[in-house]
């Protein structure tokens, strides 16, 4: 099997987007009743694994958006939550009409045709749909009337659908393909190989997946904004009720705020060149060195593929490298950094990928264990950018401004004012480029995502 293909499907089973937008053509009635979550204590939810969804991390630790967003409504009740998981949306679908769920968050898109069927939940995510094609297709098409002839192949009974056939009602000569026996994931991967034209994806799907396989290109929008969130039987109407409530609270909001941080805030402006490149780095470079990040992580506790992402923003995983300031090797240790710790080579990577490690735990060990995880983790990794000084400076600045130093949300917007003449002269360490750890951070993040398949 071809190497990228494998990797497409393996991050498409386990971890990559769920295909947003499928509908299922099965008009049967509900067959039975849960008992409310309220009698039982238990919140059904069907699902499916996806990025947008629900997956295993490497740990084997739940987690995802929709995970995230559930556990904390079922949190607010009381309630347990318990999960299950199908092979498609059109499969969670069903389990809505069969009455064998309570809510369905699966990553659906809100629409008509199912809020007939069903009742809508509340709304969390906006996305568009999005034409993606290879980026070396000439002539990219860019407008409606540009597609008579284009090869557009999409997942079968999804909203993709009926958004093509409103465009071929206005414009003769498109034509599509639907497929279904392949998710929206693997459909983009099967473009990036050139071996399908174009398809069609939610905007968020794209975002993810563009960092895998650079030489995807959104040809135009189709949509304009759409709503992802949650569907619950019909008649559903007091828990939907609920749900609804529960979103629109203020309790929602940072819910949907940490869910966004979490994971899709972090990912920048679409580099072509840059994440090209990674892909490259990952099956020339980054194999040699997999063992040393997984025997760092089992002596300091800092995960193995946090590591890489680390190493691989400070030194593209080059053990010779070397920049002005003096800094060198595979972790960029300074020369005194390398002293404490005891590496005497900067150059040998085993040695240097130690020293990172255990200089990246001290970071974090040094700073309170009342900070919440992931945000320690975040600050423990602008203090290795910036230093410990800087990131103290940063957070007593915090405080006079009634920001949470605690939280990496409050510190991405008080770490730049260190470059800032009206605040930096009344800190102890003085100036600092603090708008360079935010983007180190969310660099880092970002490259994390994209290896992370690597360490599984």
């Amino acid at each position: 099997m071809n190497p990228t293909l494998k990797y497409a499907l393996s991050a498409c089973i386990l971890t990559t987007l769920a295909g947003c937008g499928q509908s299922d053509s099965n008009d049967a009635k509900p067959a039975k009743q849960l008992a409310p979550p309220e009698e039982t204590g238990v919140l059904e939810v069907a699902t499916r694994n996806g990025s947008t969804t629900y997956y295993l991390d490497r740990h084997e630790n739940p987690i995802g958006p929709e995970h995230s967003l559930i556990t904390r409504f079922a949190g607010s009740k009381g309630w347990q939550v318990q999960w299950t998981m199908h092979d498609s949306t059109a499969e969670v679908l069903k389990a809505l009409e069969s009455g064998a769920t309570h809510i369905a968050a699966a990553g659906l898109t809100h629409l008509p045709s199912r809020t007939e069927r069903f009742t809508q939940g509340p709304a969390h995510t906006e996305i568009t749909e999005q034409l993606v094609c290879h980026r070396e297709m000439r002539p990219l098409p860019r407008k409606p009337e540009a597609l008579t002839g284009v090869g557009i192949t999409v997942t079968a009974d999804s909203s993709y659908v009926e958004t093509l056939n409103s465009l071929a009602a206005k414009h003769e000569g498109i034509k599509f393909n639907e497929d279904d026996g392949r998710t929206t994931e693997i459909l983009l991967s099967a473009v990036a190989e050139q071996s399908l034209d174009c398809t069609v994806a939610d905007s968020n799907i794209v975002q993810v997946m563009r960092r895998h396989f650079p030489h995807l290109e959104v040809a135009m929008n189709l949509t304009s904004g759409k709503n992802l969130g949650w569907y619950l039987p019909a008649g559903a109407e007091d828990l939907a009720g609920q749900a609804r409530e529960w979103m629109n609270s203020t309790a929602g909001d940072e819910a949907i705020g940490y869910m966004e941080n979490q994971y899709y805030a972090y990912i920048g402006e679409f580099d072509f060149v840059d994440l090209r490149a990674l892909n490259r780095r990952l099956e020339e470079r980054l194999p040699k060195f997999v063992k040393h990040f997984s025997e760092a992580e089992a002596t300091t506790g800092m995960p193995a593929d946090l590591l890489a992402a680390l190493s691989y923003q400070e030194s593209h995983w080059d053990p010779t490298a070397v920049s002005p300031t003096g800094v060198r090797g595979i972790m960029m240790l300074t020369q005194n950094t390398a002293q404490s710790l005891g590496v005497t080579d900067r150059l040998d990577p085993v040695a240097a990928i130690d020293g990172g490690a255990r200089y990246l735990a001290d970071r974090h060990r040094r700073l309170p264990d009342t900070i919440p995880e992931p945000d320690r983790t975040f600050l423990a990794l602008a203090s290795y950018n910036i230093g410990r000084g800087h990131l103290l400076d940063a957070r007593q600045l915090a405080r006079d401004l009634g920001k949470n130093p605690d939280s990496w949300d409050d510190m991405k917007e008080v770490l730049p004012l260190k470059a800032d003449k009206r605040y930096y002269p009344q800190t102890r360490y003085g100036y600092a480029r603090g708008y360079e750890p935010v983007h180190y951070v969310q660099r880092i993040r970002n490259y994390r995502d994209v290896i992370s398949s690597k360490f599984e």
